[in-house]
């Protein structure tokens, strides 16, 4: 290691970046291993005033190190990426201890990938092969082209009102729509982006990992293998995107970064269903866009007529057409019970909507399914909601099989 400001004598192709490069001993046995003496360190400071020089052009990336102890020197450390990527500098971030919400805050200031620190083996070098290949436009222009040609059926679930079932709903849906599609070869997944409390990985018994928030914190440079890394396979039939490890705030992401991920889903698959959280955020508009069919779950009370009234003056409000609405009522009143099934009729007269599906209370089964981690389909087959979101998935995969058929 030398130092950049006080020796250019030889030349320097990166620089490690951090308040003490004495605490991050694996790095330095890292860059010495993969650079030898081509690399320097510099503090923050000496950092910023570096990249303001005309020597930095020669730098090919830094190595930013920190941990929770530089938490109050974020305006610093955000201003050091900001001039690396000002100068095309691609920036790595060395992490310890630091919460997902900083980390996202410093990619999206222009940090390209981060590592865990302690790093674990080779993935200081993995990642700079990664940096490499990214500068190389034939790379990037292969990457572009890595498209399938698919245009997925995207198909978002909303819920109106806490405990409606819009994660159990969409994950058996996406479920049966998987097990359709397994005869004709076609794929499907479902993408939970409910950052908060999402349920799916629950559901279905699939672990939450770090790939999905790096995924997420990345998506301006996401191509087809790093979107498939953060996937989970269920049993052969069903990718699953899990919501991220740590809770995150809603508004984590942007309008265009959502964008970007449901149209890499849709590009690599047939089927895409969104569990959406409950809250509406700035990027609910950009799902509804997108989206060829969006479910709204409600149930038979008064909160549920109450918010789905709101919701309606809302999209309104923002001039968003509605046809892509579909309301489902679940634990719809029995096809006995008269009363129950007239009071459903005034609620959608009421509001000015109709139901496109009505789901039975399939009872205490669907909860140990859930607890279980299994879809109804293995846990009880012969439950009255899972009959009936059956029948409803069939009728959803042969209208989109005759569209096809019908546009070519």
């Amino acid at each position: 290691m030398s130092s950049i400001i006080e020796d250019q004598t030889q030349r320097i192709r990166a620089c490690t970046v951090a308040r003490s490069i004495e605490d991050f001993d694996l790095l330095i046995e890292d860059m010495e291993m993969i650079f030898g003496t081509e690399w320097g360190n510099l503090t923050f400071a000496e950092a910023l005033a570096f990249l303001k020089s005309p020597d930095a052009k020669d730098l090919d990336m830094l190595a930013v190190a920190l941990d929770d102890a530089d938490e109050g020197n974020l305006t610093l450390i955000r201003s050091v990426i900001e001039a690396a990527s000002a100068k095309n500098i691609r920036t790595l971030l060395i992490a310890e201890a630091l919460s997902p919400i900083i980390l996202h805050q410093l990619l999206r200031a222009g940090a390209y990938d981060f590592v865990p620190y302690p790093l674990p083996e080779n993935a200081l070098r993995d990642a700079m092969e990664k940096l490499q290949k990214a500068a190389q436009p034939a790379v990037a222009a292969a990457q572009a082209k890595a498209q399938t040609g698919k245009h997925g059926n995207i198909i978002a679930v909303h819920a109106l009102a806490g405990g409606a079932g819009a994660s159990t709903f969409s994950t058996n849906l996406a479920w049966e729509l998987a097990a359709l599609a397994e005869k004709s070869k076609k794929t499907v997944c479902i993408l939970d982006f409910d950052f908060q409390s999402g349920a799916v990985a629950t559901y279905l018994d699939q672990p939450r990992t770090e790939k999905v928030y790096e995924l997420l914190s990345q998506t301006s440079t996401m191509d087809q293998d790093a979107f498939f890394l953060a996937l989970q396979n269920a049993k052969g039939k069903l990718h699953v995107l899990t919501a991220p490890s740590d809770m995150l705030p809603l508004d984590l992401l942007t309008p265009d970064e959502i964008q970007r991920v449901i149209a890499m889903a849709r590009d690599q698959f047939d089927f895409v269903v969104i569990d959406m959280p409950r809250t509406v955020v700035h990027w609910t508009e950009t799902v509804i866009t997108m989206a060829d069919l969006y479910f709204v779950m409600l149930e038979l009370d008064l909160r549920s007529a109450q918010n789905t009234l709101r919701m309606i003056r809302a999209m309104k409000a923002d001039g968003i057409a509605m046809d892509k609405f579909r309301f489902v009522l679940n634990r719809a009143p029995k096809f006995t019970d008269l009363a129950g099934k007239s009071r459903a009729k005034r609620m959608a007269e009421s509001l000015g909507i109709s139901f496109a599906l009505s789901l039975p209370d399939g009872g205490p089964q669907i909860r140990d399914a859930n607890d279980h981690g299994l879809p109804l389909a293995e846990f009880a087959p012969k439950n009255v909601f899972h009959k009936e979101l059956q029948k409803f998935a069939t009728a959803l995969f042969e209208a989109s099989e005759q569209a096809g058929k019908a546009a070519k």
